[in-house]
Protein backbone atom coordinates (compact mmCIF):
# COMPACT_ATOMS: atom_id res chain seq x y z
CA UNK A 1 0.00 0.00 0.00
CA UNK A 2 1.38 3.88 -0.68
CA UNK A 3 1.84 5.60 2.30
CA UNK A 4 1.26 9.69 2.77
CA UNK A 5 4.90 9.84 3.33
CA UNK A 6 5.65 7.58 -0.06
CA UNK A 7 4.06 10.95 -1.58
CA UNK A 8 4.20 14.33 0.78
CA UNK A 9 6.42 16.20 2.85
CA UNK A 10 4.44 17.21 4.87
CA UNK A 11 6.79 19.57 6.46
CA UNK A 12 5.41 21.94 3.13
CA UNK A 13 2.36 22.24 4.28
CA UNK A 14 0.59 24.11 6.81
CA UNK A 15 -2.20 22.08 6.96
CA UNK A 16 -0.76 18.83 7.99
CA UNK A 17 -3.12 18.60 10.70
CA UNK A 18 -5.79 17.36 7.74
CA UNK A 19 -4.04 13.97 7.25
CA UNK A 20 -4.08 13.30 10.68
CA UNK A 21 -6.23 9.62 11.04
CA UNK A 22 -5.94 9.28 7.57
CA UNK A 23 -5.84 5.20 6.72
CA UNK A 24 -4.70 5.40 2.95
CA UNK A 25 -3.52 8.29 1.37
CA UNK A 26 -7.18 9.94 -0.83
CA UNK A 27 -8.90 9.21 2.50
CA UNK A 28 -7.92 12.86 3.43
CA UNK A 29 -10.17 13.99 -0.09
CA UNK A 30 -12.67 13.30 2.68
CA UNK A 31 -11.76 15.51 5.06
CA UNK A 32 -10.86 18.97 3.32
CA UNK A 33 -14.08 20.32 3.86
CA UNK A 34 -14.34 19.54 7.93
CA UNK A 35 -10.90 20.65 8.21
CA UNK A 36 -11.80 24.15 6.46
CA UNK A 37 -14.66 24.25 8.41
CA UNK A 38 -12.73 24.35 11.20
CA UNK A 39 -10.29 26.51 11.31
CA UNK A 40 -10.69 29.03 8.46
CA UNK A 41 -10.81 32.45 9.68
CA UNK A 42 -11.91 34.81 6.83
CA UNK A 43 -9.52 37.68 6.35
CA UNK A 44 -8.17 39.19 2.69
CA UNK A 45 -4.01 39.69 3.16
CA UNK A 46 -3.98 40.20 -0.66
CA UNK A 47 -3.76 42.50 -3.46
CA UNK A 48 -5.82 42.56 -6.77
CA UNK A 49 -4.85 43.65 -9.93
CA UNK A 50 -8.19 45.03 -11.17
CA UNK A 51 -11.64 43.46 -10.03
CA UNK A 52 -12.05 39.73 -8.95
CA UNK A 53 -14.94 38.01 -7.00
CA UNK A 54 -13.77 36.52 -3.50
CA UNK A 55 -16.31 35.07 -1.39
CA UNK A 56 -17.01 35.26 2.58
CA UNK A 57 -14.92 32.49 3.69
CA UNK A 58 -11.99 32.51 2.38
CA UNK A 59 -8.10 33.64 3.85
CA UNK A 60 -5.54 34.76 1.35
CA UNK A 61 -1.94 35.62 2.53
CA UNK A 62 0.07 38.67 2.79
CA UNK A 63 2.18 39.01 -0.52
CA UNK A 64 -0.67 37.15 -2.64
CA UNK A 65 -1.95 38.96 -6.07
CA UNK A 66 -5.05 38.18 -7.26
CA UNK A 67 -5.74 39.10 -10.83
CA UNK A 68 -8.57 40.48 -12.86
CA UNK A 69 -11.27 38.60 -13.34
CA UNK A 70 -10.55 35.49 -10.87
CA UNK A 71 -12.96 34.17 -8.63
CA UNK A 72 -12.52 32.98 -5.59
CA UNK A 73 -15.80 31.34 -4.40
CA UNK A 74 -14.21 29.54 -1.23
CA UNK A 75 -14.50 28.17 0.99
CA UNK A 76 -10.69 28.30 0.82
CA UNK A 77 -7.39 29.07 2.62
CA UNK A 78 -4.62 30.47 0.16
CA UNK A 79 -1.45 31.20 1.01
CA UNK A 80 1.24 33.80 1.37
CA UNK A 81 3.03 35.06 -1.91
CA UNK A 82 0.56 33.24 -4.09
CA UNK A 83 -0.53 34.69 -7.84
CA UNK A 84 -3.99 33.86 -8.88
CA UNK A 85 -4.23 35.01 -12.29
CA UNK A 86 -6.75 36.02 -14.84
CA UNK A 87 -9.81 34.25 -15.45
CA UNK A 88 -8.87 31.62 -12.19
CA UNK A 89 -11.89 29.81 -10.58
CA UNK A 90 -11.03 28.72 -7.40
CA UNK A 91 -14.62 26.88 -5.93
CA UNK A 92 -14.93 25.11 -2.84
CA UNK A 93 -13.15 23.68 -0.56
CA UNK A 94 -9.62 24.28 -1.77
CA UNK A 95 -6.20 24.24 0.50
CA UNK A 96 -3.31 26.23 -1.31
CA UNK A 97 0.27 26.88 -0.06
CA UNK A 98 2.63 29.63 0.10
CA UNK A 99 3.78 30.42 -3.30
CA UNK A 100 1.93 28.84 -5.77
CA UNK A 101 0.62 30.09 -8.90
CA UNK A 102 -3.11 29.28 -10.14
CA UNK A 103 -2.91 30.49 -13.75
CA UNK A 104 -5.23 31.86 -16.32
CA UNK A 105 -8.70 29.84 -16.73
CA UNK A 106 -7.93 26.90 -14.34
CA UNK A 107 -9.88 25.60 -12.24
CA UNK A 108 -9.44 24.10 -8.62
CA UNK A 109 -12.32 22.29 -6.23
CA UNK A 110 -12.64 20.24 -3.18
CA UNK A 111 -8.19 19.81 -3.47
CA UNK A 112 -4.81 20.51 -1.36
CA UNK A 113 -2.04 22.20 -3.16
CA UNK A 114 1.22 21.97 -0.89
CA UNK A 115 3.75 24.83 -1.10
CA UNK A 116 5.10 26.04 -4.79
CA UNK A 117 3.08 24.19 -6.67
CA UNK A 118 2.15 25.47 -10.46
CA UNK A 119 -0.92 25.30 -12.48
CA UNK A 120 0.03 27.47 -15.06
CA UNK A 121 -2.75 27.34 -17.45
CA UNK A 122 -5.65 26.12 -18.76
CA UNK A 123 -5.63 23.55 -15.54
CA UNK A 124 -8.93 21.59 -13.94
CA UNK A 125 -8.36 19.86 -10.67
CA UNK A 126 -10.89 17.79 -8.65
CA UNK A 127 -10.41 16.05 -5.66
CA UNK A 128 -7.03 16.25 -5.33
CA UNK A 129 -3.54 16.68 -3.83
CA UNK A 130 -0.64 18.00 -5.01
CA UNK A 131 3.06 17.85 -3.36
CA UNK A 132 5.39 20.07 -2.82
CA UNK A 133 6.41 21.75 -6.18
CA UNK A 134 4.05 19.65 -8.56
CA UNK A 135 4.21 21.40 -12.01
CA UNK A 136 1.55 20.61 -14.78
CA UNK A 137 1.75 21.55 -17.99
CA UNK A 138 -0.59 23.85 -19.85
CA UNK A 139 -3.92 22.57 -20.22
CA UNK A 140 -3.31 19.41 -17.91
CA UNK A 141 -6.41 17.53 -16.86
CA UNK A 142 -6.85 15.90 -13.59
CA UNK A 143 -10.08 14.21 -13.98
CA UNK A 144 -11.85 13.22 -11.24
CA UNK A 145 -15.07 11.45 -11.73
CA UNK A 146 -15.63 8.06 -14.18
CA UNK A 147 -17.54 8.16 -16.60
CA UNK A 148 -19.69 4.73 -16.26
CA UNK A 149 -21.09 4.28 -12.65
CA UNK A 150 -19.23 3.20 -9.71
CA UNK A 151 -16.39 3.98 -7.23
CA UNK A 152 -13.27 5.17 -8.10
CA UNK A 153 -10.84 2.00 -8.13
CA UNK A 154 -6.91 2.66 -7.36
CA UNK A 155 -4.49 -0.06 -9.79
CA UNK A 156 -2.11 -1.38 -7.51
CA UNK A 157 0.45 -4.14 -8.16
CA UNK A 158 -1.88 -5.60 -9.87
CA UNK A 159 -5.00 -5.42 -8.23
CA UNK A 160 -8.13 -2.58 -7.61
CA UNK A 161 -8.89 -1.41 -4.38
CA UNK A 162 -12.27 0.57 -4.56
CA UNK A 163 -11.53 3.91 -2.34
CA UNK A 164 -14.93 4.37 -1.76
CA UNK A 165 -15.12 7.76 -3.34
CA UNK A 166 -17.09 8.46 -5.60
CA UNK A 167 -15.06 11.53 -7.18
CA UNK A 168 -11.29 11.63 -6.50
CA UNK A 169 -8.83 12.84 -8.99
CA UNK A 170 -4.94 12.25 -8.30
CA UNK A 171 -2.40 11.91 -5.70
CA UNK A 172 0.57 13.73 -7.15
CA UNK A 173 3.70 12.99 -5.24
CA UNK A 174 6.43 16.34 -4.57
CA UNK A 175 8.34 17.50 -7.07
CA UNK A 176 6.48 15.82 -9.97
CA UNK A 177 5.83 17.25 -13.58
CA UNK A 178 2.75 16.89 -15.79
CA UNK A 179 3.43 17.63 -19.31
CA UNK A 180 0.76 19.99 -21.58
CA UNK A 181 -2.30 18.37 -22.08
CA UNK A 182 -1.57 15.48 -20.41
CA UNK A 183 -4.58 13.44 -19.15
CA UNK A 184 -4.74 12.01 -15.42
CA UNK A 185 -7.53 9.48 -15.13
CA UNK A 186 -9.47 9.21 -11.81
CA UNK A 187 -8.02 7.35 -9.29
CA UNK A 188 -4.37 8.08 -10.52
CA UNK A 189 -0.92 8.28 -8.10
CA UNK A 190 1.88 9.98 -9.49
CA UNK A 191 5.21 8.82 -7.32
CA UNK A 192 7.76 11.68 -6.56
CA UNK A 193 9.81 13.27 -8.57
CA UNK A 194 7.96 11.25 -11.83
CA UNK A 195 7.28 12.58 -14.87
CA UNK A 196 4.06 12.00 -17.27
CA UNK A 197 5.23 13.19 -20.86
CA UNK A 198 2.79 15.45 -22.98
CA UNK A 199 -0.08 14.48 -24.08
CA UNK A 200 -0.59 11.06 -22.22
CA UNK A 201 -3.66 9.71 -21.09
CA UNK A 202 -2.31 7.84 -17.96
CA UNK A 203 -4.29 5.62 -15.64
CA UNK A 204 -2.95 3.78 -12.37
CA UNK A 205 0.20 3.97 -9.96
CA UNK A 206 3.52 5.76 -11.67
CA UNK A 207 6.21 5.12 -9.58
CA UNK A 208 8.72 7.72 -8.11
CA UNK A 209 11.22 8.82 -10.07
CA UNK A 210 9.97 7.60 -13.33
CA UNK A 211 8.93 8.99 -17.20
CA UNK A 212 5.86 7.64 -18.29
CA UNK A 213 6.91 8.16 -22.06
CA UNK A 214 4.69 8.32 -25.15
CA UNK A 215 6.26 6.65 -28.53
CA UNK A 216 3.38 8.17 -30.91
CA UNK A 217 5.58 8.32 -34.39
CA UNK A 218 5.72 10.75 -36.64
CA UNK A 219 4.91 10.94 -40.28
CA UNK A 220 6.93 12.88 -42.70
CA UNK A 221 5.52 13.20 -46.36
CA UNK A 222 6.46 15.29 -49.35
CA UNK A 223 4.33 18.53 -50.01
CA UNK A 224 2.77 18.54 -53.29
CA UNK A 225 2.86 22.13 -55.16
CA UNK A 226 -0.46 23.96 -55.37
Amino acid sequence: MITIADLFDLSQTEHAEVFAGCERPWDVLQRIEEYIGRVLQPALRNKCLGVAFIGEKVFTGAGTLVEDGAMIKGPAIIGKNCVIRHCAYIRENVIIGDNCVIGNSTEIKNALLFNNVVLPHYNYVGDSVLGYKVHLGAGAIVSNLKSLQGNVTVELNGSKIDTGLRKFGALIGDEAEVGANAVLNPGSIIGRRSVVYPCICWRGYLPANTIAKNKSQVELVPRNPS
